[in-house]
């Protein structure tokens, strides 16, 4: 089935018919050459009508995760043969074990371009020279992600991560006007110029855009406003993406921080209740957890599968940058979710609350050490460079917290560069039971 024509600006009617044209094809291949939803649908033949979608059980990342340990190394959601696959990643295994994903060439295809809308959108094209600092060590995230930026036009500089010092050489010789990382690799960047490079400024360097994507956080209006200033560059989020399913499939605009939907004529969204699985309508106001079924996929088709990532749907209209996809916000991963007293409490939450305090480094980390239930959220600060005491700090912390979030928080308050900083994903919440 081929792309939809201007499908980032096509009207919901025409995405609407191209999905209903795109899912029989599919639903038949999935059906014909994949054990694993055979299994899993017991027999069932799939609805051609997508509306009927809901009929079929859901899947998730622990049945992949089953299948690939029992069917190794791709699992029997492998749909095309073997020799099919042309390019093979593993996920991060940030939230367990690590999952090996097959590609073939029309997989690699699509999901280039995909990625290449949502880098677009984010404001990166020809004439930008785009230093990429993400890992590419099997990860989706390096190689993958270097594709969708080179499918802007830009020129691309592939350094990936580690020798920092000679990142910010290469930034200076080569002319470098956009960098694409993690929201918090920033931070490393100064600590390593502050410490090697005296008398350089952050924005010295020259960027003007920075593509981030791989964490949570760029959501927190202090953090951006904290990037423009030190960096002088405009954070964009450019790159949202489930592994398992897209690399990359949402990113914002420049008018607009909510992340545009922008894989419509190859990936149909649904949204579900977390907790009890059922459907809801994917509307203006809408909350739920983000479940997806491909519309094209070779080697390991998924069909309603649970990301596990909750979202609010903000906008379902066109956005004045003219594209149509709806808009939301990613309100943290179900699996990082903490409920304290009956909230539910995401890292992002806590990020905005600790945002607000110029004593405070910004990073941040919630450590449980016994098993739910819980009384009292215990956070884990560390004090900005040059800031003396922590008088006053923590329970300041704690009070705020209590007044926004409703819950009670124990706040330990750090000396400065007391937290890890990682050059990939920074995992916010560690459990130690």
């Amino acid at each position: 089935m081929a792309l939809l024509d201007n499908a980032v600006t096509a009207s919901a009617d025409a995405v609407a018919k191209h999905q209903q044209d795109s899912w029989p094809a599919q639903a038949a291949y999935v059906a014909q050459n994949s054990d694993f939803y055979r299994e899993l649908w017991a027999g069932k033949a799939p609805p051609q009508d997508l509306r009927d979608l809901p009929e079929l059980p859901l899947s998730d990342k622990a049945m992949l995760r089953i299948s690939q340990a029992d069917h190794p190394p791709f699992g029997n959601y492998l749909a095309a043969r073997k020799g099919q696959a042309t390019r093979l990643h593993r996920t991060s295994g940030t939230t367990g074990q690590a999952m090996n994903l097959a590609m073939s060439a029309r997989d690699c295809e699509l999901t280039e371009i995909v990625g290449g809308r949502c880098q677009s959108a984010a404001g990166l094209g020809p004439g930008h020279v785009a230093v990429h600092c993400l890992n590419y060590q099997m990860w989706m995230g390096g190689l993958t992600d270097h594709m969708t930026l080179e499918r802007t036009g830009a020129l691309v500089v592939p350094f990936g991560v580690g020798n920092t010092e000679l990142l910010v050489r290469t930034i200076q010789e080569v002319g470098v006007t956009a960098i694409s990382c993690t929201p918090s690799y920033p931070a490393v960047l100064e600590r390593v110029i502050a410490e090697k490079f005296p008398g350089l400024k952050p924005r010295d360097l020259g960027l003007k855009l920075g593509l981030f994507g791989g964490e949570a956080g760029l959501d927190d209006p202090a953090l951006r406003e904290r990037i423009r200033s030190v960096w002088g560059m405009e954070p964009r989020n450019a790159n949202y993406g489930v592994s398992d399913v897209f690399c990359n499939f949402a990113a914002q605009c420049e008018h607009d921080t909510r992340l545009h939907y922008l894989a419509s004529d190859v990936l149909y969204p649904e949204l579900i209740d977390p907790d009890t699985a059922q459907p809801l309508s994917l509307t203006d106001g809408a909350e739920g957890e983000l479940a997806l079924t491909h519309l094209e996929r070779q080697c390991q088709p998924l069909v309603r599968f649970r990301t596990g990532d909750i979202i609010a749907v903000d906008e379902t209209g066109p956005c004045q940058c003219g594209r149509t996809g709806f808009r939301f916000r990613v309100i943290g991963r179900s699996d990082d979710m903490v409920v304290v007293r009956g909230l539910n409490l995401f890292p992002t939450m806590v990020s905005a609350v600790i945002s607000e305090f110029d004593e405070l480094s910004g990073n941040y980390r919630i450590v449980l050490d016994t098993k739910p239930p819980y009384d009292v959220l215990p956070v884990e600060v560390e004090l900005a460079e040059g800031e003396g005491g922590a008088e006053g700090i923590g329970a300041a912390a704690e009070k705020s917290m209590k007044q926004k979030l409703g819950a009670t928080a124990r706040v330990t308050v750090l000396p400065p560069k007391s937290l890890p900083v990682t050059e990939g994903k920074t995992k916010r919440v560690i459990r130690t039971y």
